[in-house]
């Protein structure tokens, strides 16, 4: 009987390895199609909140709800 257990215990652990590799993958593939996409945006918000290298930041030169805006049509 202790035998069952332990093989349904490990039975288990292996169908989560499977989930989380399978989502794993998933993740890859979606970072793959939309990495340009991600990156682009991020880089917006990363730029405007550094400001653009001449003392202004992202607040004197738009406001953050103006931007926000526009990273939503883009």
């Amino acid at each position: 009987m202790k035998s069952k257990v332990k093989r349904k215990e490990g039975q288990a652990m292996v169908e989560y390895i499977i989930i989380v590799a399978v989502v794993a993958i998933a993740a890859l593939v979606v970072f793959g199609l939309f990495g340009d996409v991600i990156q682009e945006k991020l880089g917006g918000a990363v730029d405007a909140l550094d400001g653009d290298g001449d003392g202004a930041t992202a607040a004197q030169s738009q406001s953050s709800q103006e931007y926000l805006e526009d990273l939503g049509e883009e």
